[in-house]
């Protein structure tokens, strides 16, 4: 790795690790925890890459990229932050980052990141519109630090300017409607309305056309599309049919398996395509544990703010708040935290209490799926057989055979890198391979490896 580096950050053992990191990886670096002395190093002409914090002791990191990026064009900026939510990841996304990464990162996988930055031409920049505040704080909160919530954010920035249709899927609770909400806002289309729509806004000779005229343009969501009758869904159908110039961002959500619903009969073939430009999947709770301590202080510090006295969760209670399967996710957790802030008779709430709370409620995860029982072949093969059926009688393009082992691939090397800590060699016995195929595999998919050694 060559170049010069700046280094932007008020945490004293950050800058030291990042200078040691950089330095014996053959880079020169310049280490600051002030704005000003970073603007002042970019205007000078200082630096191939930019490595900055966002809240820093005098101002904002997001704020200074477009001063970056006006005064050395093509100067990539990765931002890292402890601001681990959406806004913070799709602000980064808006003033043009280079990337994007939340604290506590993973040093290897910054160093892999910074090469890669210091190697690549950074695009062009491109004009955006102006950062809209997060006005979301009744609602649920998209705060995570996992690479499950990380990938979210990440495409969330990537199509929230474009004209594609998307279709968010999840169980009950995650936040689908919040992430279609959080599109609309931070997008190009955030001045005009965003529409939620329902079966009884479809009904009538002019429900349709209503809708249209209160979208003016803007975004109509679909809340729960998959609950929608026969007669709703195609008035849908032919609405989207006659849209025409000025056409409103369509995004909808959606609890249940629609391609399943779609395969039994109870969901319409056209709609599902007609929907499912770009599907954001959300994760639940269970598959991002280590979110649940954040979300917790999250829930807990919101308390505080409506004048409920001061909590915390005990070792043992927020052991237990981990391991708890939350079949209703986040909303649950915000409405079993909520009970205790106002219930806990002391400033540390104890084990005790949080399993009183949770006594009464489910704890059984939700199936989910094709259907209970359904084998990994049986979900494949329809897969498969829908993938044909989209050619519409011709043939897929040559080289089938590579292109679904990749797909197959991926998220199974991912996952057990996840699983096993991102430690190759437990990875590579867990899956019954060599070492050295895992590594190629690693290399030859672009899979990125992050340890659970986490720098603060």
């Amino acid at each position: 790795m060559d170049g010069t580096v700046l280094v932007a950050d008020d945490d004293r053992t950050i800058r030291t690790v990042l200078t040691q990191a950089l330095t014996r990886a053959g880079c020169k670096v310049h280490a600051t925890s002030s704005l000003v002395t970073l603007m002042r190093w970019v205007d000078e002409g200082k630096g191939d890459l930019v490595i900055s914090d966002v809240i820093m002791p005098d101002g904002n990191g997001l704020d200074q990229l477009p001063l970056i990026s006006k005064a050395r064009p093509g100067l990539p900026v990765i931002v890292i932050s402890a601001q681990n939510t959406i806004m913070t990841a799709i602000q980064a996304a808006e003033a043009e980052a280079y990337d994007y990464l939340p604290k506590p990162f993973d040093l290897p996988d910054l160093m892999k990141r910074a090469a890669r930055a210091l190697e690549v031409k950074r695009r062009a920049p491109v004009r955006r519109g102006e950062a809209v505040e997060d006005d979301s704080t009744g609602d649920l909160p998209l705060v995570g630090r996992t690479p499950a919530m990380q990938a979210l954010y990440r495409l969330v920035a990537r199509v929230m300017n474009t004209t594609l249709p998307v279709l968010i899927t999840g169980e009950s609770g995650t936040g689908k409607s919040l992430i279609a909400r959080a599109i609309h806002d931070f997008s190009d289309r955030r001045s005009l309305p965003f529409v939620s729509v329902d079966a009884s806004d479809l009904k009538g000779a002019d429900g349709p056309s209503m809708v249209l005229s209160r979208a003016r343009g803007g975004s109509i969501l679909f809340d729960e599309v998959g609950d929608l009758d026969d007669d709703s869904q195609a008035r849908i159908v032919r609405m989207l049919d006659a849209l025409g110039d000025n056409a409103p961002r369509i995004m909808s959500t959606s609890q249940i398996d629609l391609m399943g619903r779609m395969e039994n009969g109870g969901f319409r073939e056209d709609l599902f395509y007609r929907l499912s430009g770009v599907n954001i999947a959300v994760p639940s709770l269970r598959e991002r544990v280590d979110d649940i301590p954040l979300l917790a202080e999250h829930f807990l510090a919101r308390g505080e703010r409506d004048g409920f006295a001061i909590r915390r969760l005990a070792p043992a209670a927020l052991d237990l708040v981990r391991t708890y399967s939350w079949p209703g996710n986040v909303r649950q957790l915000e409405n079993a935290v909520r009970r205790l802030v106002v219930t806990a008779p002391e400033e540390e709430i104890s084990r005790a209490e949080v399993e009183a709370v949770l006594g009464n409620q489910p704890a059984m995860e939700p199936l989910r799926g094709g259907g209970e029982g359904e084998k990994l072949t049986t979900s494949v093969a329809k897969h498969l057989r829908r993938y044909f059926d989209l050619h519409g009688g011709a043939l897929p393009p040559p080289g089938l055979y590579q292109r679904i082992l990749r797909e197959v691939e991926t998220p199974l090397i991912e996952l057990a890198l996840d699983a096993t800590g991102g430690n190759q060699a437990k990875c590579a016995d867990l899956l019954g391979i060599n070492r050295n195929t895992l590594r190629k595999k690693i290399t030859d998919l672009d899979i990125r490896v992050t340890r659970r050694r986490k720098l603060m």
